[in-house]
């Protein structure tokens, strides 16, 4: 601690004036609020909430809305997790990730010499893990649901069965991944390919009415029209003609899971987010713990200072994230160690000021005990202030690139989320271990990152994001942005991020976000910086000092923000 507490005087002497003057705010609505991947989606939430449903029920019908217009991420061939908490204080944590069939193996995705074969985990029948998505419908809106069953899906089916106008750029999708559609089904998907084989256009009406039937049998018979009878069926005969391997009865045992949320407090703030199989929740708050102590809103936005700490931060959570966490079902993941501010602060202490750390010198600590990046995001605040923070995922994009014959909707690749092999890297450039090898009925780790802050007692920030690994990382800065960095939501969202998860040992950055300067001096002590694409589409809630909502949809991508 006392070197903590050095590096903290050494900060502040070194701290610069925020670049921040002034807060830029976003959508400001005076009561209830959607912010979604795609404008269409968010008009369904918010006409659910105009008809008095609260924000379960929003988040329902939104996510099944994102399932048509949005098919790149937007699923209910996938899986994800919901953090909420009710307008009296109620917490809850709801796990409906995707778990390896019955027929899943721990060397599956292994050739004759033991070498890994990605391919196989990534697209392809075999890539898909058995789809939670409808299961965590039914089971929050068992729950929490006010309005009519039926009039949360009915829009979704609409949408699909009257046809949407595509915006640029799910026509760049859906155009991209047209001769992956044709390669790996083994019945042609016509609503997706283009007329004539003529590039898909803005504008262009899509109509997908075999999801429109299956969105129909989820509407008139709940969980049990996806998970058994002619939906299961047809996901069934998907998988025998492509070799994979969901069963009749991976489907019909698969149930969403209501978990103890991870909580902590940052400062005066508290915060909520996903527990295991996630690994956002430990891991942000790791890193909340980690430069809670530290100077940061006087060493300033983007400063050299700043950002050295934050990546030191980030190296040391993702290190422990490869060797300790996964499904905690399979795994005794030492959740208090992981916890523990202490444990965090301590990790820190060899953090140079002047230097670098290098990944091959940091270890995951030792206890003695026994995510294209295609995932979305949605958070919602109804009237009453009851908040969901949601992300759902295929993981890469469309996934594992097939379609249910007959049924119209996109299979995950959530396979490749497991560690295939102890080292190997995902396709997001993760490694893991025993912790998260594959097993039969087990769910794979996820950097899925839904989080809702509090402070003091009150309601204060709703945050979540796509991104692969950089999810976690993008959600721990859109937080700082606003606490430290005094920027509004908006603002928040929108500003420039940087990456660091443990191994491969490199900071990525947006590339044209950062001063030339900065990069520099953070080369000069030894990071390996390196530009990047974006990183995730943060979609979040702010509630204002007058009670009003700040909406920061991320200008990422063609998200929005819709309130009253």
């Amino acid at each position: 601690m006392k070197n903590i507490l050095a590096i903290v005087g050494l900060l502040s002497l070194m701290a610069c004036k925020s670049t921040i003057e002034e807060v830029s705010r976003g959508v400001i609505a005076e009561e209830a609020m959607v912010v979604a991947a795609h404008p269409l989606a968010a008009e369904v939430g918010l006409k659910i909430l105009e008809k008095g449903g609260n924000a379960i029920d929003a988040a329902i019908a939104t996510q099944l809305a994102l399932a048509v217009v949005y098919p790149g991420a937007g699923n209910i061939g996938g899986g994800g997790f919901m953090v909420s908490r009710m307008a009296n204080g109620e917490i809850t944590a709801l796990d409906y990730r995707e778990k390896a069939p019955l027929k899943g193996s721990k060397n599956m995705y292994l050739d004759a010499d033991g070498n890994a074969i990605p391919s196989a985990s990534r697209r392809g029948h075999l890539a898909s893990g058995v789809p939670g998505t409808v299961a965590g419908h039914a089971a929050a809106f068992d729950k929490y649901g006010s309005l009519p069953w039926a009039e949360l899906v009915q829009p979704a089916i609409d949408l699909a069965a009257k046809g949407w106008a595509l915006t640029p750029a799910e026509a760049r999708g859906l155009n991209s991944n047209r001769e992956a559609f044709l390669e790996f089904n083994t019945i042609r998907p016509d609503f997706f390919i283009a007329p004539e084989n003529q590039p898909w256009a803005e504008g262009d009406t899509v109509k997908n009415q075999e999801l429109a039937s299956t969105l129909a049998r989820i509407r008139d018979l709940g969980k049990d029209g996806f998970y058994k009878g002619i939906t299961a069926d047809l996901i069934v005969a998907e998988m025998e003609r492509g070799n994979g391997i969901i069963s009749l009865e991976d489907l019909a045992s698969y149930e969403a899971i209501w978990r103890k949320p991870i909580q902590g407090n940052y400062k005066n703030y508290e915060f909520i987010s996903m527990p295991p199989p996630s690994s956002g929740g430990i891991a942000l708050a790791q890193m909340l713990h980690a430069v809670e102590d530290l100077p940061l809103k006087e060493s300033g936005f983007h400063s050299m200072e700043s950002i050295h700490a934050m990546v030191e931060a980030e190296r040391r959570a993702y290190a422990d994230r490869a060797t300790h966490l996964g499904d905690a079902d399979f795994y005794d993941v030492p959740l208090n160690h992981l916890l523990s501010k202490t444990y965090s602060q301590e990790r820190m202490m060899s953090f140079d000021l002047n230097k670098a750390s290098k990944s091959e010198d940091i270890k995951a600590g030792i206890f003695e005990v026994a995510e294209s990046m295609e995932t979305t995001h949605l958070s919602v605040v109804d009237a009453q202030g009851n908040a969901v923070s949601v992300t759902t995922t295929l993981n890469g994009g469309m996934g594992s690139k097939v379609f249910v014959g007959g049924a119209g909707f996109l299979l995950n690749n959530e396979m490749d989320d497991f560690s295939i092999k102890p080292g190997f890297p995902n396709m997001f450039g993760l490694v893991g271990g025993e912790a998260n090898a594959i097993a039969p009925g087990k769910r794979m780790l996820s950097s899925m990152t839904p989080t809702i802050l509090t402070k003091n007692g009150e309601l204060f920030m709703v945050v979540g994001t796509p991104g692969g690994s950089t999810i976690i990382t993008s959600v721990f800065q859109t937080i700082l942005n606003v606490i430290e960095f005094d920027m509004g939501m908006q603002e928040a969202v929108n500003a420039p991020r940087f990456h660091h998860q443990w191994l491969p040992d490199v900071v990525r950055f947006e590339r044209d976000g950062f001063d030339s300067l900065t990069l520099a001096q953070l080369r000069n002590i030894g990071h390996n910086m390196q530009p990047s694409g974006n990183m995730g589409r943060v979609d979040a809630i702010l509630v204002l000092p007058d009670g009003k909502l700040e909406g920061g949809a991320d200008l990422r991508g063609e998200d929005a923000a819709r309130g009253f």
